[in-house]
């Protein structure tokens, strides 16, 4: 095959092109969409993006070229929250849920995270790769290309480091883009319970050491959050990250109004995360501090809580928000970017093309890839989605609906709907086919 490649006939190309930067405020509806559009990718990244009468005429005659079909596309998701490496599942506190305890009451009898703790220590790193992959296809088909990939179900230096390397090794043996976090401090493990500080010394003294010195994450995070870890406690493990060099992410402000956003805040931290209690004082310090709030919509449904993060708020307040799935085993078990965007809409008043730039470029920037993904333009990255729409907005509109048609991670088909070969020869490609599949 070619590493020419060609998309044509693309309904509308999302490209979101625009600011080398985050978009806040009204930059956030731009979309710099382009009507019968069409791009030229080589060598794994964009090389031209047009319409399709700009494009074509100038394809080179060894190009594979791919007809859309009348379809959208879209620079493939950004996932910038998950917990995508463990081992086991919580069906069964799913079912204890759904007959009234809360997320809270099944951590205290020793479910919640020690729960997935447990089996995650008992599996080997083989096993972990195993089901992440089975993980990794979900991310895929629901067209997203890069994911920030959380550790935390280990709690011990071996066991956290086995995740991390399982991360490390999935990255390179998936399609799927992971971007490592060290998430030593998920919560206090049952052998520290009545030594906590222990713990703490052990973070900070053995595992994010261990962690540096073996390049196995980029970021270092922190559960703020009563029964997890204090103010005092995250503010102690963030700034021995922040001097071995890990950039800073805080879980902040999720089940109570814990002291996590302002910590985020006074630390410098690219991003906090959760939000669901913060409110106006909360908000302004992130904006005095430029941190990115990720917002968790999923997490919020799926544990049967009703406060959602305040979006319309952080928008107005000139924030580069960021939308995220927070997919775990326990509290959102769930894959989809186009539920979290779904959600954005219709629980946090966010409108579509903003839920659509803070799953993409936003949250491409908040994990320092602003510059490489998150938007379809020349130089970048070649993660492109065909998405079975005839309009963009269909794609939080028709909820729970499986939209995409084909993903490409740097330029090489990754996943397709099709059962038989998607690509065709320019030469090959018949006229007739143009439209064919709508």
């Amino acid at each position: 095959m070619s590493q020419t490649l060609a998309i044509l006939n693309c309904a509308q190309l999302v490209t979101l092109a625009g600011p080398t930067r985050p978009r806040t405020g009204e930059e956030l509806r731009e979309l710099s969409l382009i009507h019968d559009g069409a791009l030229l990718i080589r060598d794994a990244k964009i090389v031209r993006v047009g319409t399709r009468q700009e494009v074509e005429p100038q394809l080179p005659s060894d190009c594979d070229v791919v007809d859309a079909g009348g379809r959208i596309v879209l620079p493939g998701f950004v996932d910038a929250h998950t917990h995508p490496v463990f081992g086991g599942q919580r069906a069964d506190e799913f079912e204890l849920r759904a007959a009234g305890a809360t997320y809270q009451q099944i951590a205290a009898a020793g479910g919640g995270i020690k729960s997935t703790v447990r089996k995650t220590r008992a599996a080997s790193e083989d096993e972990l790769v195993a089901t992440g992959k089975r993980y990794a296809d979900w991310f895929l088909r629901g067209g997203t290309t890069t994911v920030e990939a959380k550790s935390g179900y280990g709690l011990t230096t071996e066991d956290e480091l086995k995740l991390l390397r399982a991360i490390r090794r999935l990255h390179h043996e998936t399609p799927l883009r992971y971007v490592p976090t060290f998430l030593g401090a998920h919560t206090i493990p049952n052998e520290y319970k009545i030594n906590r500080a222990a713990y703490v010394e052990l973070l900070i003294t053995e595992m994010l050491p261990r962690v540096t010195r073996e390049k196995l994450a980029e970021f270092c995070d922190v559960f703020c959050e009563a029964g997890a870890f204090s103010v005092e406690e995250t503010r102690q493990i963030l700034s021995a990250a922040k001097a071995l060099g890990l950039k800073l992410r805080v879980h902040a402000d999720q089940l109570s109004l814990s002291g996590g956003t302002a910590l985020a805040a006074e630390l410098g931290a690219v991003t906090a995360d959760h939000l669901e209690q913060a409110g106006e004082a909360e908000i302004a310090s992130l904006r005095s501090a430029n941190v990115q709030p990720v917002l968790l919509p999923c997490s919020v449904l799926l544990i049967g809580a009703t406060r959602y993060p305040d979006a319309r708020a952080m928008i107005e307040a000139g924030l580069a928000v960021v939308l995220a799935t927070d997919f775990n085993p326990g509290s959102s078990p769930t894959p989809s970017m186009l539920l979290a965007m779904t959600l954005a809409c219709t629980q946090m008043k966010m409108t579509p093309a903003e839920a659509l730039t803070a799953a993409t470029i936003n949250a491409a920037f908040s994990l320092g890839l602003g510059g490489e993904i998150g938007s379809l333009e020349p130089g970048k990255r070649a993660d492109i989605v065909i998405h079975d729409c005839a309009d963009w907005r269909e794609l939080a509109y028709f909820a729970g609906v499986a939209h995409p048609w084909q993903v490409y991670t740097n330029g090489k088909l990754a996943w397709t709907r099709e059962t038989k070969g998607p690509l065709q020869s320019r030469e090959s490609s018949a006229a007739s086919q143009v439209n064919h599949l709508r």
